[in-house]
């Protein structure tokens, strides 16, 4: 199953042990199949150098590697309007909808209160553990 992971998920699954980290598991073991948009990578990216400018030590160049080499990368599809309250979470819907995702795992309330758009379910960690992966 296609899923696209907003930038919190990923930033707690990869430092913190919880819920997010399992949803990476998932992606690990191949339960999902992530989908990123080069607009999602470059947030990730931006995201990483700020957390390892108020953080000695913290990085997510390492983990930036394997998304990039293991996640499907798309150009995200055209929105005819903007969909969720914060604009900029509008690149994971529209990646999202250029791969056929079912899924956007978020903890966002900005996107989760969208809930579902062009047929893509935007749901928590937790939703999608509980209900879609075990």
């Amino acid at each position: 199953m296609k899923v696209v992971i907003d930038t919190n998920v990923l930033v707690s699954g990869v430092f913190f042990v919880g819920v997010p980290f399992r949803v990476l598991e998932a992606w690990r073991d191949g339960r999902i199949h992530m989908v990123v948009s080069p607009d999602n990578i470059e947030e990730y990216r931006r995201v990483g150098e700020r957390l390892a400018e108020h953080f000695e030590g913290v990085t997510l160049g390492a983990f930036l590697a394997i998304v990039i080499n293991h996640a499907e990368i798309v150009e995200p599809a055209r929105l005819s309007g903007q969909v969720a309250r914060d604009p900029e979470d509008d690149k994971f819907i529209a990646c999202a909808m250029a791969a056929g995702c079912r899924y956007i795992i978020s903890g966002d309330r900005d996107l989760l209160d969208v809930g579902e758009h062009a047929k893509v379910k935007i749901v928590t960690p937790r939703e999608l553990l509980d209900c879609v992966v075990s």
